[in-house]
């Protein structure tokens, strides 16, 4: 099928598949006589793989790898579980920074009287930069 068809049948647009091609996480498509890249149900399974493990948050390069044990039939599970725990960690703690950030922006809106006057303790933390972190 080409390019317009294995993205409909993905849910990956046919620009990010080019992308995954160029940058070697899909192997390239064969191509046809008129030189129309040509995906078979091997590309689909693997660009809908792509797409929920972007969802899952997973980087590239987890998704590389993960790729690999998944076409290795004799992988070890635990390889594949390591880097699912990594990325566990790695979630976890991009939710305390939200929730930290959330925290004092909270403190803030709080301090702030959202009024006509023009002092706002917003402002003036986000005026200190990173000298008030």
């Amino acid at each position: 099928m080409k390019i317009g068809a294995a993205a409909a049948a993905s849910g990956v647009t046919a620009k990010m598949i080019r992308h995954y091609e160029a940058i070697g996480l899909l192997r390239p498509a064969e191509r046809r006589e008129n030189a129309y890249r040509d995906y078979g149900e091997r590309d689909i399974h693997e660009l809908r793989f792509i797409r929920r493990a972007r969802r899952l948050g997973f980087s590239i390069a987890e998704i590389e790898a993960l790729l690999a044990l998944w076409r290795d039939r004799a992988r070890p599970s635990r390889e594949v579980k390591r880097i699912a725990e990594a990325h566990i960690g790695d979630l976890e703690a991009r939710v305390a920074d939200m929730q930290a950030m959330a925290n004092t922006l909270g403190n803030l809106v709080a301090a702030c009287h959202g009024d006509d006057r023009p002092d706002c303790p917003i402002l003036d933390d986000l005026a200190l930069g990173d000298a008030g972190a």
